[in-house]
């Protein structure tokens, strides 16, 4: 393993001129932008890329140390799938490499035959080698052996936040960690949109946003993110790609992206987060398979709030805090572009709404089961709960009673959270 050197790339044979103009566009800018690589008059070879990217830290793994670390990509490391391949888990010890901290990783593994490729594995690089923001994901580093590519990432413990919402059986989340989730993923694409360069992220979407043990927001997947437009341009124009669901209207129909597409997709996932609900959902009745046209003209009406947001919830949010933060989802999916907030706007609209103390306090309710001896045997049996003929023992006893709590508090976590602030202005 070694630091970062792009032995896949072929440099290319340069003009006294193009040297010149490479050398003063990167004395000028300090990011390198995706379109240095690409753009026909402006070539960069990999000896100016790896010299930039230096500073990064990134390592290049072999794909034999890959195959090590996650046992051969076996299938008990199998993490998930998308577009740009499978991911696994892996874990690196002290011993491969000086230069590495021991750590669990996620080792993403192009599909040669899948809807991403090469250009959007070197996007990945490109972007993440060289931004870091407590609310983007870590990249570690890469491999690029023959037709392997492969991408190194930190670990995220709780997956991604399409799963904790929406295939989540076990418990759903509180109002505290959506708010939570919302703000980073905010402050997140705010980030992206101030650089010196602005970066227009293009696939906002609830699978992107990786979420570690203590619910911290890390976006990810930055293959089909591209450079905003610089100067006196509005926008950029590009093939149409994303996820259906999540892509601004004006996109769709004109190619033309901005960082207002952004905002667009920020609100469906905050709408997603306050519902409980799809982007897009053909389960549903017709008129409520599109959750945008659903939801959204419900969402300056505090009095239909109710009916729109997640029953999961159980009433458990604050209705201040709820109505505000519907605002915000209304403004953002504007069909018009103009009339949507900027993300830095947006975070000083979400960030006061954790603050806010009107979350109703209930009791919670168990129901007992109508045939005791028919409880969860398994369950009791795996905590080491001896039980007899006539039903359990006093130690089993305790121990569902225990399990109870632990449910109650899952409810009610969130409500510790809140102190007495000031409303939003």
């Amino acid at each position: 393993m070694k630091h970062l050197f792009f032995g896949c790339f072929k440099p290319k044979k340069k003009s006294s001129k193009q040297c010149n103009d490479q050398v003063s566009k990167q004395h000028s800018s300090k990011r390198i932008s995706l379109s240095d690589l690409s753009g026909p008059d402006s070539p960069i070879s990999f000896n100016d890329l790896s010299n930039s990217l230096v500073g990064s830290n990134l390592h290049v793994f072999t794909l034999a140390e890959l195959k090590k670390i996650t046992s051969k990509f076996s299938s008990s490391n199998y993490l998930g799938e998308g577009g740009f391949g499978t991911v696994y888990k892996g874990f690196i010890d002290d011993q491969l490499s000086p230069g590495l901290e021991a750590q669990a990783v996620a080792v993403k593994n192009l599909d040669l035959e899948g809807t991403q490729g090469h250009k959007e594995w070197l996007a990945e690089i490109i972007f993440l080698g060289q931004l870091k923001h407590p609310h983007l994901v870590k990249l570690i580093g890469c491999c690029c052996e023959g037709k392997h590519r492969l991408l190194v990432y930190e670990y995220m413990a709780r997956g991604n936040l399409d799963k904790l919402l929406f295939r989540n059986y076990c418990a759903t989340l509180p109002w505290s960690t959506r708010l939570q989730i919302a703000i980073g993923a905010a402050k997140g694409l705010a980030f992206l949109h101030e650089d010196q360069k602005p970066i227009i992220y293009r696939d906002f979407k609830a699978s992107n946003i990786l979420l570690d043990s203590d619910y911290t927001v890390k976006l990810s997947d930055f293959g089909l993110a591209k450079d905003g437009p610089q100067g006196d341009k509005t926008h950029i124009t590009t093939r149409v790609m994303g996820t259906q669901g999540y892509a601004a209207p004006e996109y769709i129909m004109t190619g033309h992206l901005t960082t207002m597409s952004d905002v667009y997709s920020f609100g469906v996932v905050l709408l997603e987060l306050l519902t409980g609900r799809r982007s897009v959902d053909k389960t549903r009745p017709h008129r409520e398979q599109d959750l945008v046209k659903w939801a959204r003209p419900q969402l300056k009406d505090s009095h239909k709030l109710d009916r729109i947001m997640d029953p999961r919830l159980e009433g458990q949010y604050s209705a201040e805090g709820a109505k505000k933060a519907a605002l915000v989802a209304y403004q953002c999916l504007s069909r018009h572009s103009k009339c949507r907030p900027t993300m830095k706007t947006v975070v000083e609209a979400l960030e006061p709404l954790q603050y806010l103390n009107d979350i109703p306090i209930g009791p919670f309710v168990y129901v007992v089961p109508s045939e005791v001896g028919k409880e969860n045997n398994k369950e009791v049996e795996k905590k080491g709960c001896d039980q007899n003929q006539k039903g359990h023992t006093k130690k089993g006893h305790r121990h569902r009673q225990k399990l109870r709590v632990e449910r109650s508090r899952a409810v009610y976590s969130d409500t510790a959270l809140y102190k007495i602030s000031k409303d939003m202005v």
